[in-house]
């Protein structure tokens, strides 16, 4: 017996390396997971490079590449696939930014990048859109709000650019960077210049905005300047279905990810709770993603926290959040005519507090999967496994093969 449907579970920046406060365990070797153990212990593990051994990934291009979307060549930068995750409709030639709502003090320097990780910005977003005028660039724009801090910014025009750098200085207490070309080309002059107007513009709204005035009576950061970063303009990918043969649907609290998912053709799924932090409605995600099952052939399911902890620096935090996770998924090793795909789009080891190279654990469940001898869900462990080491791009086909709807290579 076969099973005849995928669940695609991608636990965010998951991998990790030794952490001394951990006994020079990983969180996930440290955390006690019955669960994805149970999980590996019937199924297959190995473990894989996202991209490629070496390369470290962003959640974009890892997700691109699960997906089997080669990002060396479908690939400009994150920002028009966050800007489809929070609901903007993308066409083939619009420029996309990932913004950051941050703060800056009277005097203009940075002194908190996520603007204390303001969360609601919604009104923040609405009255920049209404607010903000690009009309003499010739330039219409869409500005919305995604998960926590973060927004999305997508232009609309003739003769734009997206080889345009950041303002984002990366580091408090320096002021914004201008956002320039870089290089000689209209277009991309263009758009630079529309972004620094953009800022412009919607710091003046920001600063008097009520919300902003009720967080700084409340001691909070306001979130008073807009940063935009990863341009790229908005390319055409095959649709997941004409590419696999399979229905599917997205589940994931990060904009990012949903906008992947929806730029291939993957139906979006809203879930009440999810935030993509430590306290993200996770049962919800599990819950929605059977229920999908119902009726889709493949389901991708995206949990965020772990990363957030990752880049944060805390180990600790992280193997309780694993913990976490590995309790809300106490229906998976029930479900019945499903394979189940359980891996990391990333490491984020806690000593770099960001993605590294490091290749992720992988476990493969479900009928006709011809199991290993690995007892456990870790890096180490996996990496004993009968799938040994493949990459990212290797994982939907071997899955497709599982439910019996790849193709011959041949006679």
């Amino acid at each position: 017996m076969t099973a005849s449907r995928i669940l695609f579970l991608v636990i965010d920046g998951l991998a990790d390396r030794p952490c001394p406060e951990l006994d020079n365990l990983t969180p996930l070797e440290a955390a006690s997971h019955p669960v994805l153990d149970s999980l590996a212990q019937n199924g297959v593990t190995g473990i894989m490079d996202p991209i490629a051994p070496g390369v470290r990934p962003g959640s974009d291009t890892a997700h691109l590449a699960l997906l089997g979307y080669d990002p060396k060549t479908c690939y400009t930068g994150r920002g028009p696939l966050e800007c489809e995750g929070t609901g903007i409709r993308m066409e083939p030639g619009m420029i996309g930014f990932r913004c950051n709502y941050a703060t800056i003090s009277p005097d203009g320097l940075v002194t908190d990048r996520r603007a204390g990780r303001v969360r609601d910005t919604a009104a923040l977003s609405q009255a920049v859109q209404d607010g903000v005028d690009l009309a003499k660039f010739g330039i219409g724009f869409v500005f919305r709000s995604g998960a926590g801090h973060r927004a999305a910014l997508a232009f609309k025009g003739d003769s734009l650019g997206h080889c345009v750098s950041s303002n984002d200085p990366k580091q408090d207490g320096v002021p914004p960077s201008a956002i320039s070309p870089l290089g000689d080309n209209t277009p991309d002059k263009k758009t630079a210049f529309a972004c620094n107007e953009f800022i412009r513009q919607s710091a003046e709204i920001l600063a008097d905005h009520p919300l902003n005035r009720e967080r700084e009576r409340q001691g909070l950061c306001p979130a008073n300047i807009v940063f935009l970063r990863g341009a790229g303009e908005m390319g055409r990918l095959e649709p997941f279905g004409k590419k696999y043969g399979l229905d599917g649907s997205v589940i994931a609290a990060a904009s990012l990810i949903a906008g992947i998912g929806s730029a291939v053709g993957l139906e979006r799924v809203p879930v009440e709770g999810i935030t993509g932090s430590q306290d993200s409605n996770i049962r919800g995600k599990i819950a929605a993603a059977i229920r999908e099952l119902s009726h889709r052939d493949f389901v991708l399911v995206n949990i965020k926290g772990a990363d957030e902890s990752g880049h944060d620096g805390n180990a600790r935090e992280k193997k309780a959040f694993v913990e976490k996770v590995d309790r809300e998924l106490a229906p998976l090793p029930g479900l019945k005519d499903t394979l189940i795909v359980v891996c990391a789009d990333h490491s984020t080891p806690c000593s770099i507090r960001d993605h590294s190279a490091d290749p992720v654990p992988v476990i493969v469940h479900g009928d006709g999967v011809r199991t290993d001898a690995v007892n456990e869900y870790g890096e180490r462990a996996c990496a004993r496994g009968g799938l040994g080491r493949i990459r990212g791009a290797d994982l939907l086909p071997i899955a497709r093969d599982l439910i019996n709807r790849a193709h011959k290579y041949g006679a």
